[in-house]
């Protein structure tokens, strides 16, 4: 009966959460024509979400980035029905880990996060991490995961808000997005932000070299935002990878005329 009652309750979180907030975007939604043509399998793309739960993970992780999927090209076959790719694979607080297609993200502002000098081969195992886990569903009985979200901005000190990201059930792959796509790259060891010590190196014909050992950071603790700034993933913009020209922009000039360019 409580088990019944806490996924009852966790249903119904889930459900509020993923409702719209009140936050603006920062930027104008991207156009889809202009991104599906630049996409790589592998790309990770970062989504500025508007729903309450978006609006928490913004706040908490002091980004603009509340949500993050991977590309992952033809590698299913079309949703039945509509014919529709299904070449993302994202973790849905609602649904769980799931395919979904491009226009998923219709209307939202997005950014392409390019993992540099990746392999064939560990592209392909990186997405299929992620294919593998399609149908995981988020375990709604943990409603202290979900509760956490309920205040868009909640009064908690800047050094603890990415620890808050990771509380509860221990298995947040599958509320937080960022994390299943981080353990995918783990899996194949392509850095994302490890923590970096540096000793002196063992090489005995170099004194004074210094080695940068990297530590693997637990994937519970990523944010969408760390692809963003990770120094491993190249942005890729389609706007300038379309072939942008400055002088081709038509200008309104301040008494509401076209100038220059116009």
């Amino acid at each position: 009966m409580l088990r019944t009652a806490l996924r009852w309750l966790g249903v119904r979180l889930a459900g509020y959460l993923s409702q719209p907030g009140r936050t603006v975007p920062a930027a104008a939604p991207t156009d889809l024509d202009l991104l599906s043509p630049v996409l790589q399998p592998g790309d990770v793309l970062l989504v500025e979400g508007t729903s309450r739960l978006s609006t928490a993970i913004k706040y908490l992780t002091q980004s603009t980035w509340s949500h993050a999927a991977l590309y992952i090209g033809d590698a299913l076959a079309a949703a039945p029905g509509d014919g529709e790719a299904r070449c993302f694979i994202e973790a849905d607080v609602k649904e769980g880990v799931r395919a979904v297609a491009l226009s998923a993200f219709s209307d939202l502002h997005l950014r392409i996060c390019r993992p540099v000098g990746l392999s064939a081969e560990d592209r392909k195992a990186v997405i299929g991490y992620c294919i593998e886990r399609v149908g995981n569903q988020y375990d709604l009985k943990n409603v202290l995961d979900l509760m956490r979200y309920l205040f868009p901005t909640p009064p908690v000190p800047t050094r603890f808000r990415r620890r808050m990201l990771a509380l509860g059930s221990g298995d947040p792959t599958r509320a937080i997005c960022s994390t299943l796509i981080a353990r995918a790259f783990q899996n194949v060891r392509y850095p994302i932000l490890p923590a970096i010590t540096r000793e002196m190196s063992s090489d005995p014909n170099c004194s004074n070299c210094v080695d940068e050992i990297l530590h693997i950071r637990h994937y519970s603790l990523f944010a969408p935002r760390d692809f963003d700034v990770s120094p491993y993933f190249e942005i890729v913009k389609p706007t300038l990878e379309a072939g942008f020209d400055y002088r081709a922009l038509h200008w309104e000039d301040a008494q509401g005329q076209q100038g220059e360019g116009g």
